[in-house]
């Protein structure tokens, strides 16, 4: 486990810079990240460089033993590359030109900002890729960030329609893929398509999906326009770095980001890493995974400094998802923010147990935001490990105080995250429930995070991987909405149960194909055979509208709410409908595999009721828990026979952990060896 910070010597005077690389070494961190935002001070006017300032930096931090993760400044353009060539700036989906002043004006389609970041990457990977403390590239910055994952201008339009030709090579074969029949939309031509943006009604949701997927392969290819040209100079190595492997490359996520296929952009990183906010996250992003009706911080015991452990969980466990491997925390908050609502303070403790909190979800190293927080800028009012006058902070504090346990940490951390459960994300579900959800509050990630809150409050690990993952080494998946059925999934799915694993699958499983068309199978489609059960009917039940349920499960009851299927069919009933136009029909079914079993859940569960099936599931497959009763706002996880035990209470809280009696203070962390 190793910590780290990011750097801004271009915001400091240059004579500042031996202390706080000096300060750096004093407090434990071993690892800095810079120049992701220096384009301008690179190169201050095209084609003349300036490199001095940034080999000063970068020695100062290798003198005291300091080793450096160097980013490709493509996210923030300078203003003379702006001026020069208005053609990089993107345009909204209002048609509009954005603009320089804050970052991510480019768009990734312009041929004119492709030679250029050819060029400054180059320029950059020349001059450092040979330097012995720098261990890795971080390739630009928080992809998609403020909005600008979908791009619209005329690079994009023609990009879009080359894509398209690949994807279909005909246009009969796309009007019949995109079912342009409807509406008299059938084109004849290849330049009649343009971007799905400005229709006067709802565009073509099949049109759209695609778009999206466009947008974000674009991405992906950028991201691989840097790969190449990093690559390229790695491979030219004279020598070794120091430690004694190449550098890698990766890029920084944004966890529950739903804009990209972050599956596609892992593909070809090293590893993965993401931006951890928790009391950003626990304000914004929770809204985005809580159902409306329920209140963002559900616990009200929580302490108000520390965030949404399952939130900002979620995210931990995504990111190690995408390659099913080690992460790192590219920027972990260290004291309050600027970006938020509320922007709440931090008080000692909380950066010691985020870093904690990323340790126990699989992080290998954690990089702290920022250094000093700034004078200048936008993020002015951010704070950083120091404060703005240079005296140390809160998260400095807390650093110092994690000096103690750095040996135990070590000793957690060599043991791999192995959970036995597996939640499906797959990010063209996402797109096609976005652009047609039927129902206000339905949203795929709040379906999936439904699940993923149960799995956390049972103590169960998991992992939220794709559907392409090899699923050996689980005992139970759990796909809640398998919207664009595919015949490979099922496959995948069918076998995983019938050598012995359990398969859960939700509502609106298999309702359409993979381009976006809707099955003309009984429903769920291609997984009906798996599940053995039809649905038979389903309803989206306004606020205000439930259906009873009955079942011998232990604690499995209550209402069905929000989205409601009837099921039939062979599979064994597991819970029905008691009251409402389904009574007596299945609501929950179980059908045998093989060896294992496949079940379909044909309601939208509360997290009891998923919890309730869980339990159910995982005592029958012989999936152990840490402890019979987490307490609210506690947080347990499993590193090989430690457990971790997170306390996000203002409260002490005493409970039973692998039959040990553990005492937690508030904002802290306890280990917990089996």
């Amino acid at each position: 486990m190793r910590l780290g910070v990011c750097y801004y010597p271009e915001h400091w005077p240059a004579e500042r810079w031996p202390l706080d690389a000096k300060l750096m070494r004093e407090a434990g961190l071993s690892l800095v990240r810079l120049g992701e935002f220096a384009w301008a001070q690179m190169e201050p006017a095209e084609g003349q460089f300036d490199w001095g300032w940034l080999d000063q930096a970068i020695e100062i931090l290798a003198a005291e033993g300091l080793q450096i993760v160097l980013g490709t400044p493509t996210a923030a353009p300078p203003a003379w590359l702006s001026k020069a060539y208005p053609d990089i700036l993107p345009v909204d989906a209002q048609g509009r030109v954005r603009r320089f002043g804050s970052r991510r004006h480019y768009c990734v389609n312009s041929p004119t900002y492709r030679r250029h970041t050819e060029r400054i990457v180059t320029a950059i990977a020349e001059r450092y890729v040979r330097h012995t403390a720098v261990i890795g590239w971080q390739i630009d910055n928080e992809f998609g960030c403020h909005d600008t994952a979908r791009c619209y201008c005329h690079n994009c339009a023609s990009a879009f329609r080359r894509w398209l030709q690949a994807r279909y090579n005909t246009l009969d074969a796309l009007n019949e893929a995109w079912g342009t029949a409807f509406w008299s939309q059938l084109y004849s031509d290849w330049e009649e398509i343009d971007p799905p943006i400005l229709t006067v009604a709802q565009p073509n949701p099949i049109h759209v999906l695609d778009y999206y997927r466009f947008s974000s392969d674009s991405y992906v290819a950028y991201q691989q326009l840097q790969i190449d040209i990093l690559k390229s100079q790695i491979t030219n190595l004279q020598h070794p770095t120091s430690n004694t492997q190449n550098p890698f490359i990766t890029t920084n996520f944004l966890g529950n980001f739903a804009d990209l296929d972050y599956h596609d952009l892992a593909g070809a990183l090293d590893f993965v890493s993401w931006d951890s906010y928790p009391t950003g996250y626990a304000e914004v992003v929770a809204r985005d995974l809580y159902e409306a009706k329920v209140v963002v911080k559900s616990q009200p015991q929580l302490a108000y400094d520390v965030g949404d452990p399952y939130v900002t969980g979620f995210c931990h466990d995504l990111t190690r998802g995408l390659k099913q491997a080690p992460f790192w925390v590219m920027e972990q908050q260290c004291g309050h923010i600027n970006w938020s609502v509320f922007n709440r303070g931090v008080n000692p403790g909380a950066v010691r147990l985020w870093t904690w909190h990323a340790l126990a979800s699989g992080a290998d190293a954690v990089v702290f935001f920022r250094w000093r927080a700034a004078l200048l800028g936008y993020e002015q009012l951010h704070s950083g490990l120091l404060r703005h006058d240079g005296s140390p902070g809160v998260g400095y504090a807390d650093l110092l105080n994690m000096q103690a346990e750095r040996k135990l940490m070590e000793q957690v951390s060599a043991h791999p995250v192995k959970p036995q459960i597996a939640l499906l994300l797959d990010y063209h579900d996402l797109w096609a429930t976005q652009l047609q959800p039927h129902h206000r509050d339905f949203s795929y990630y709040r379906h999936l995070f439904v699940f993923y809150r149960a799995l956390q409050q049972l103590g169960l690990g998991t992992d939220i991987v794709p559907p392409t993952a090899d699923l050996g080494h689980y005992k139970m998946v759990i796909a809640p909405t398998a919207f664009l059925g595919s015949d490979k999934l099922a496959a995948t799915l069918t076998d995983f149960a019938a050598g012995g694993g359990v398969v859960l699958l939700g509502v609106r499983s298999g309702f359409k194909t993979p381009t976006n068309r809707v099955t003309d199978q009984p429903l769920p489609g291609v997984f009906r055979h798996l599940v053995g059960a039809t649905v038979t009917e389903w309803q989206s039940l306004p606020p205000g509208v439930s259906f009873d349920l009955a079942s011998e499960i232990p604690n499995l009851g209550g209402l069905a709410e929000t989205w409601v299927e009837a099921l039939g069919g062979p599979a064994e009933p597991l819970a029905r409908y008691a009251s409402g136009p389904f009574t007596s029909h299945a609501a929950l079914t179980e059908n045998g595999i093989g060896d294992g079993r496949a079940l379909y859940l044909g309601w939208y569960p509360t997290v009891e009721q998923a919890a309730a099936i869980i339990q159910y599931l995982t005592a029958r497959a012989g999936i152990p828990r840490p402890a019979d009763d987490i307490p609210p706002g506690v947080v347990v996880a499993q590193r090989g026979p430690h457990s971790i035990v997170l306390n996000f209470t203002n409260d002490t809280i005493t409970t039973t952990i692998q039959g040990q009696s553990v005492t937690v203070a508030p904002r802290d962390a306890q280990v917990v060896l089996a």
